[in-house]
């Protein structure tokens, strides 16, 4: 009994889960210093700034102290009064309706179309073919907007070689970058031809990994190539489906930063204007840091919200979730 006690005594210890854990930090000690480095850059440059949320709650002066951070020290509190005299202009209120409705385009125009192509590109068998595609499709996403934006200017542009076309035609030429009713539209078309790719690829990589027993099974019950691609394809991404729908439906106050910024112009601020580029334009443009801050910390509580929404919705519905 004392024996069996000491040999407790002694195993006790150093099995114990404190001593486990001391022993695995050590042995991947290497590691974590790996992940120092990722992580102080979070810590400095995104969650150290965020004091700056506080300027949408004071009536901020630049010059109140002796740096930016004293300022936003020394600057009176007024509660909501930011945020009640934003809401309350008629440029927010077109700005918010722009950005809904260029959003609900994306989405409703825009996202099933990765979704078919890869179920099409999944049913090529002539695989030289199916890489070909793939990597015409692919390498758009890779461009930067500036890039993309002088590119559709060259062939949409006054200039360009649609217009030229239309023009030898007899026909008018079209203002695409300055005509309010065509440029939505623009901005659609743009953003499917620079990302559907990217999105392809990552419902191709899902398709991967369903079981072939599946088609094997579908095939031996009759089912061709149409139904197996309805019936076993489709329910096999589902899940991926859902998780970018999701993120899209969360980033539905966003609608492509960089897109508009490089495309429009004041010609088309009434159609085109949205969130982001307004509090570039105000916050940046004009130095209004306070309208600009509190437009902004509206966008990000309502993203976050319509990113709770949907995923709940998705789980009530579907059965499907993020967490």
């Amino acid at each position: 009994m004392t024996a069996g006690a000491e040999a407790a005594g002694k195993i006790g210890p150093e099995g114990s889960p404190r001593r486990g854990v001391a022993r695995g930090g050590r042995a991947d000690l290497d590691l974590y210093l790996l992940l120092a480095l990722p992580l102080a850059f979070l810590l400095v440059f995104r969650y150290v700034p965020l004091y700056g949320i506080s300027i949408a709650f004071k009536d901020f002066n630049l010059f109140t102290g002796r740096d930016a951070f004293d300022s936003i020290v020394k600057s009176p509190w007024v509660g909501l009064a930011n945020f009640r005299r934003v809401f309350g202009t008629p440029d927010f209120l077109q700005v918010l309706l722009n950005t809904v409705i260029i959003s609900f385009y994306k989405i409703a125009f825009l996202f099933p179309i990765p979704i078919l192509v890869a179920v099409l590109l999944n049913e090529v068998r002539i695989v030289p073919f199916k890489k070909a595609v793939q990597t015409v499709i692919y390498l758009p996403h890779f461009l930067s907007w500036v890039i993309v934006g002088g590119m559709f200017l060259g062939i949409l542009g006054i200039d360009g070689v649609v217009n030229r076309a239309v023009t030898a035609l007899g026909g008018r030429p079209v203002r695409f970058f300055m005509d309010a009713s065509v440029f939505r539209g623009l901005l659609v078309f743009t953003s499917g031809w620079k990302e559907t790719g990217w999105s392809t690829i990552l419902y191709l990589a899902a398709i991967t990994s369903i079981d072939t027993q599946l088609y094997e099974a579908a095939e031996m019950d009759g089912a061709g190539r149409f139904r197996q691609a309805l019936h076993v394809t489709v329910p096999g991404i589902l899940n991926i489906v859902v998780f970018l729908l999701i993120l899209r439906i969360g980033n539905l106050l966003s609608a492509d930063f960089d897109q508009i910024l490089v495309l429009y112009n004041p010609l088309v601020y009434k159609v085109a204007d949205v969130i982001p580029t307004y509090v570039y334009r105000i916050g940046l443009g004009q130095m209004d840091f306070v309208t600009g801050t509190a437009v902004g910390l509206f966008n990000s509580v309502v993203s976050f919200t319509f990113i709770l929404s949907a995923n709940f919705l998705s789980k009530r519905l579907v059965g499907r979730s993020i967490w």
